[in-house]
């Protein structure tokens, strides 16, 4: 199969011919059609995240965010079958762990990531290890590039609504205009809340209105902070960080109403290395809460498929690019100066 793999970080990948992924007993092959290009995928090219254990064992193929149609199975597969059209998140759980059987898969006591723990989707075949379990079957309204555009930031975004708590009528500020952050700002808008985007770049801010945001914010021309408070009359309810930037997660708790809540998304980058202090006193004081959130439990994806079937949710109108699997070190150079846009999509892979 052609494939896109990461030799060696921070250089052009290598795209080429590599073995067919083969099944195990309980492993699925799906034929890739469409595949993001995450910032996740940049980190791991970056060579970042070895104090959390994600600096993935070169080379490896990249790509977590897919859709495709089910090539192949394991003789102990009992759910699937060749032609089903499916996604999967791009943590993989182990079903039979505490948090697995509790519904909580994105915190899986044994989570492996596709393009970290092992090989991803920048390739014509994937393999799915445990596909009974981790393998979301997609409804007939949406299709593969759609389950692409969800199979990472989007439905993180998603989950970072929920946990950020976020009611009709709520303020929500959403720090970062990147995939996750637009991600967060449609789904918040669809479900009732007034949503202010904050980023650097005009063309992102311009996304973000496009997308139900209210009002936004361009952190190098206002003061974040005394803007978000302004236009809320106190505080914003609720505060999502996409980013992992030690400012923007700043912003995001200083700019909380008392009882708001700041939902971390964003994981740091070496600057940060995982540690960003906090101011402790307003916490106290205002009773703030902090919460963390990641990509998006597998009992959570029947209601977020049913919105996008209804025509509630719609992820495809975040795809700003569908590319060929050739484009992708231009991409991933490309993020590294925040110079991309929306959700690059991998849809021709010869």
């Amino acid at each position: 199969m052609r494939a896109a793999q990461i030799l060696e970080q921070q250089k052009p990948l290598y795209i080429g011919e590599v073995p067919d992924p083969t099944p195990g007993p309980k492993d699925v092959i799906v034929r890739v059609e469409a595949c993001g290009v995450c910032r996740s995928d940049w980190h791991a090219w970056m060579g970042d995240w070895d104090w959390i254990g994600l600096s993935p064992q070169l080379p490896i193929i990249p790509g977590h965010e897919l859709g495709g149609v089910v090539e192949a199975v394991g003789k102990e597969v009992k759910n699937f079958r060749p032609g089903d059209r499916v996604t999967t998140p791009f943590h993989e759980g182990c079903s039979h762990c505490a948090n697995c059987l509790s519904g909580h898969s994105n915190r899986c006591d044994n989570m492996a990531i596709f393009g970290f723990s092992y090989d991803g989707a920048y390739a014509e075949y994937v393999k799915v290890p445990n596909g009974d379990f981790n393998l979301i079957r997609l409804p007939d309204e949406v299709d593969t590039l759609t389950a692409a555009a969800i199979g990472c930031r989007y439905m993180t975004g998603y989950h970072g609504v929920v946990r950020g708590n976020v009611q009709p009528g709520n303020w929500l500020a959403v720090h970062g205009a990147g995939g996750v952050g637009l991600s967060s700002v449609q789904v918040a808008s669809a479900v009732g809340a007034m949503v202010i985007a904050v980023d650097v770049d005009d063309a992102k801010l311009a996304k973000a209105k496009e997308e139900g945001a209210v009002a936004v914010v361009n952190a190098r021309k206002e003061n974040v902070v005394e803007a978000i408070k302004e236009i809320t009359k106190g505080g914003a309810h609720a505060s999502i960080d996409a980013l992992g930037i030690r400012d923007t997660i700043l912003n995001s708790v200083l700019s909380l109403r008392k009882g708001g809540r700041h939902v971390q998304i964003g994981l740091t980058t070496k600057d940060e290395g995982g540690m960003v202090g906090l101011p402790i006193d307003a916490i106290t004081a205002m009773e703030l809460e902090i919460v963390g959130s990641i990509g998006n439990p597998h009992a959570a994806y029947d209601g977020l498929l049913t919105m996008i079937a209804q025509g509630r949710l719609n992820p495809s109108s975040l795809v700003s690019r569908e590319v060929a699997l050739d484009d992708v070190s231009g991409i991933l150079e490309d993020m590294t100066n925040y110079n991309t846009f929306g959700f690059n999509v991998i849809t021709k892979f010869r």
